[in-house]
């Protein structure tokens, strides 16, 4: 992967606080390479003036066709999660700390399957996280999953270890954090033993974040 394929996103992202602007303008972004293979980007969902934002880690290929976050099988699982927290969807921001699909397709078919966003997409596309989180100025960002926490904090983040309680001020534009898991780590494992108490540990931690943004 080279320079030229990963100029990043600043040269796109325009010098506003509108969130319409940024969504419009996200649409021509090319800062890495993954906008190719890509349906199109997928941006955010949410009002500019949510006191909670929740953060993953890229769209998922239900949101690539869409254009939509968080609207496959984890976006519903993360819905119920939601709900039994006492948040309403229609009162977060949702957004990705990678707005471009990385995948590949199964060689004998045309299932596509997720990989994982590399560093270097991350730090690509952070110019977008940025203006986003300027625009929208939340109490509190939801670190959904590791990839998610390291855009945010910008370090590498143990979710095992970390999530669960207020990181106050991690940085200029967010007074206070939470790290949680990704929705999608339960999918893997619906079924198994203990997998109740997993998605009630998902739901405290975003008790503790509703709290700590007075929702």
């Amino acid at each position: 992967m080279t320079d030229a394929e990963q100029p990043g996103a600043a040269e796109w992202v325009p010098r506003t606080l509108s969130l319409t602007r940024l969504r419009d303008a996200a649409h021509d972004c090319e800062g890495c390479e993954l906008w190719r293979d890509s349906t199109q980007v997928v941006f955010s969902a949410g009002t500019a003036r949510a006191r909670l934002m929740l953060v993953g880690e890229q769209p998922g290929d239900r949101e690539d066709r869409t254009g939509e976050p968080f609207v496959g099988p984890a976006g519903r699982l993360l819905d119920g999660a939601l709900d039994a927290a006492g948040i309403r969807r229609a009162d977060v921001y949702l957004t990705n700390a990678v707005k471009h699909f990385r995948h590949h397709t199964e060689e004998r078919g045309k299932r596509r399957i997720h990989d994982n966003p590399s560093v270097a997409h991350i730090v690509a596309c952070h110019p977008w996280l940025e203006a986003e989180l300027a625009a929208v100025r939340p109490r509190v960002v939801v670190c959904l999953g590791a990839t998610a926490g390291r855009a945010v904090l910008g370090r590498p983040v143990r979710v095992t270890t970390e999530r669960g309680h207020v990181i106050a001020q991690p940085g200029p534009d967010i007074p206070s954090a939470v790290i949680t898991v990704h929705p999608s780590a339960l999918l893997r494992t619906r079924g198994d033993a203990g997998w109740d108490e997993s998605f009630d540990a998902l739901v405290r931690d975003l008790v503790t974040a509703r709290e700590a943004a007075s929702l």
